[in-house]
C-alpha cells in the first residue's frame, strides 16, 4: 500500500478540473488502496449527481407569475399601512402633549377665572373699572391719555393699600 494518499487531491480540486495525469495517478493509487478507492468513487458519484441536477430545467407552475405579483401587491399595501402606523408611533407623543396642553389652557381659561377674586384686586379694579366694551363703544370718554404720573400713582396706591 502506498503511503501517499490521494484524499488531499480529491478534496482540494473539483472533479471536472482534474488533469489526465492526475486522473492516472488516482487510478494507479486506487488500485492498491481500498479507502482511497471508496473516496474516489464517492467523489465521482457526487460529481455525476450534481451535473444531472444542474442539467434539469424547472418550469414554474402555470400561475406562478400571477401569484408572485399578487403577493408583492399585498406586501406593498401592508407596507403602506405599516408606514402610517410608524408615522403615528413617531408623532403620538407630540400629538398627545399638544392635546393635553390645549385641555390645560381651556381649563385655565374657562374654569379658573370664575373663582373668587382677592379683595385687593377687586378694590383696585373697582377704582379703575374700564372694560374693553366701554373703551370701544365710548371712545369720547377716554380721549385723554393717562400720564406716567397717574399710572405710577395708581400702581403705588394699590401697593400701599395692600401693605397697610
Amino acid at each position: 500500500m502506498n503511503d501517499k494518499h490521494i484524499l488531499d487531491l480529491i478534496e482540494n480540486t473539483t472533479f471536472n478540473s482534474l488533469s489526465e495525469s492526475e486522473l492516472n495517478t488516482i487510478r494507479l493509487h486506487t488500485a492498491e488502496c481500498s479507502s482511497c478507492q471508496k473516496a474516489f468513487a464517492a467523489a465521482s458519484i457526487s460529481s455525476l449527481l450534481l451535473k444531472e441536477r444542474t442539467a434539469e430545467v424547472f418550469e414554474p407552475s402555470p400561475f406562478f407569475h400571477t401569484r408572485v405579483l399578487a403577493h408583492l401587491r399585498e406586501r406593498q399595501a401592508a407596507n403602506e399601512t405599516w408606514a402610517w402606523h410608524r408615522i403615528w408611533r413617531a408623532t403620538a407623543a407630540l400629538a398627545s402633549s399638544m392635546v393635553a396642553t390645549v385641555a390645560a389652557l381651556a381649563v385655565l381659561t374657562f374654569v379658573i377665572p370664575d373663582g373668587p377674586l382677592s379683595p385687593d384686586f377687586a378694590e383696585t379694579s373697582a377704582r379703575n373699572a374700564y372694560s374693553a366694551e366701554e373703551v370701544i363703544l365710548n371712545p369720547g370718554d377716554f380721549d385723554e391719555q393717562a400720564s406716567d404720573g397717574s399710572v405710577l400713582t395708581t400702581l403705588y396706591d394699590a401697593a400701599e393699600d395692600g401693605t397697610k
